[in-house]
Parts: structure tokens; sequence; C-alpha cells
């Protein structure tokens, strides 16, 4: 059984979030034979009198993924620099597509992009009202117009002159760059219900699920591989809340473990949510060379990082 290629969230929420954190995890991961690093688009966290924090989100503000990922690869040359979900909802596709594009030239062709319409209210730590309200978007929005998003983003990636006419969004004919390294970004959307899971694999180059329950998880990929999705498949882990400052050897106890899961439910990248163990950057290093060294990880000067296939 093939193990997924391993990522890592960065620092992008405080109170440990900034440069010399970002760099430091960074070139960790790449030192240690990690495949990538990841951050996640998060605009607020509410503090009203209606939120309700089950979800065990940190009480801190993130950091801006995009830039968070371009100061990693500035400082890296070749691990993925991965977004775990952009809702792409709150910014024209025009504006998305010329911030990815830059990101991806910036970084030497070295971005993957999971991409979502605001979240599901099935997972409460990916659906936050509050931010439609403060993006000006209706949260009925979600859904309408998600597929054209898409379909506006590629074709400004596409040859020059760029032009598109669709329902809600309208490119009139111009140049627009920069463009992507290659032909284009890879989008891998996030989905949870069988309708979205199916439409990523018809339109995306794979799907994104968060693995809340490994069983769900199962579930979303069998759709997925059913509807035909060929692409990558890339699971996000969360730790477990109890043990909010966990030790060295139960951080990769539990990594181990969910590496496993996500082996034995078809995942073929797996990405640690670190960002959420509250350490010092130094000391989450710590916990990755271990884990590194229970993976027989080495680092590599290739640009493209082998999938692991087993492990002692």
């Amino acid at each position: 059984m093939n193990l997924p290629r391993i990522g890592v969230s960065l620092p992008y929420i405080d109170p440990y979030a900034g440069p010399d954190a970002v760099v430091t995890v960074a070139q960790a991961v790449e030192r240690l034979g990690f495949h990538a690093v990841s951050a996640s688009d998060r605009m607020l966290i509410p503090t009203g009198p209606h939120w309700s924090n089950d979800a065990g989100l940190p009480e801190a503000y993130a950091w801006e993924s995009l830039e968070m990922l371009t100061w990693a690869a500035a400082h890296t040359s070749r691990i993925r620099v991965t977004t775990d979900i952009v809702n792409s909802i709150f910014q024209p596709p025009v504006v998305l597509a010329r911030r990815l594009a830059t990101l991806d030239r910036l970084s030497g062709g070295r971005l993957d992009v999971g991409i979502g319409q605001g979240g599901g209210t099935r997972l409460p730590p990916f659906y936050i009202p509050e931010e439609f309200i403060a993006a000006g978007v209706p949260a009925s929005r979600r859904g309408s117009g998600f597929v054209e998003h898409i379909a506006a983003m590629r074709a400004c990636w596409g040859p020059d002159p760029v032009e598109f006419h669709g329902e809600r969004y309208q490119i009139p004919l111009s140049m627009v760059g920069p463009k992507p390294c290659g032909r284009t970004i890879p989008l891998f959307i996030g989905a949870i219900t069988r309708h979205t899971v199916e439409r990523a694999a018809r339109i995306a180059d794979g799907f994104v699920t968060t693995a809340v329950d490994w069983d769900d998880a199962r579930t979303h990929i069998r759709w997925y591989r059913e509807a035909g999705g060929i692409g990558t498949v890339i699971v996000n882990t969360l730790p477990d809340h109890r043990d909010r400052q966990p030790s060295r050897r139960a951080f990769t106890d539990a990594v181990l473990s969910n590496i496993d899961c996500a082996a034995a439910v078809g995942a073929d990248e797996m990405h640690i949510a670190l960002h959420l163990i509250p350490a010092v950057p130094e000391r989450q290093v710590e916990f990755l060379e271990e884990l590194a060294r229970e993976l027989g990880l080495t680092a590599l000067d290739k640009r493209a990082l082998p999938r692991v296939s087993s492990r002692s």
C-alpha cells in the first residue's frame, strides 16, 4: 500500500505567525524531504455573542494565505506551495487569477491551488457567515457561479487576448497577465456533498477533503473515483483538540496513524495541520524532525519529491 505524499501547514495563525516563522518551517519542510507547505484562507474570526467556536478554531486571526505562500516560496527552491482552500467567491475571477499566476511565476511553477466557495454547514471551521457579510457577498451566492468563476480564471491563464462572457462574470477583450509557468495551474476543489464531489471529478485537477471523520473521507473519495475523477486526492487532517500541547512522541504517533488512515482511504496526499499545535516554530521543527526520522525521509536535490512508498 502506497503512503501519501506529506504536506505541512505553515504557521499562518497568530501568535506564532510571521516572516521568520514561515521561513523556519518552510526551510525545515524542504530540508527534511516533505512534499509541500500549505496555508488556508481565513478572513476573520467572529467574536459576537452568536458565534460558537465548537470546532476549536484558534482565537486569533490568520495571515493572508497567498502572501504567506509567496514568502515561503521565496525562501525555498523545491517544495510545492499549496493553498488549502481559497474562497473564490470573495474575489473576482480576473483578480484571483492574476494573484495565483503571480505566485506561480514567482515560485517557478510550484503552486497547487485548493479552491472552494465559502465552505459548507456540515464542517463548522470552514463556513463562517460573518466572512460573507464582511466581503459584501450574500451567503446565498454559494454554489452559484462557481463553475463559471473557474472557467473565467482559466481563460485568464490562456493566450491573449482574453475574453469571457458568462452570466455572472464578464472579461472584455483584454491582455491579462501574468500567465502561469505552465499551461495552467492545478486546481483542486474542496467538496463535501455528493453533488460537489462529482463536480470536482468533472472539472478539476483533483479533490480536497478534510478528515473530520475517516469514514466520511472514504465515502467522499469513493464518490470522486466513481464519478471518473482521476486527479490527485488531498486529505487535510486536524489534530485531536483534546491534546492541544502534545509531546513530540504523541504528535508523531498521531500523524503516523493519520497517514495510515489516509493511505487506507485512497488519498494521494495528506496535509498536517501543524499550525494548530500551539508551539514556537523551532518546537514545531523538532516535531517534524522526529516525524521525518520515523518515515525515513531524506533531503533531496530534485525539484519533484517522490511519493513515500513504505515505512518501517
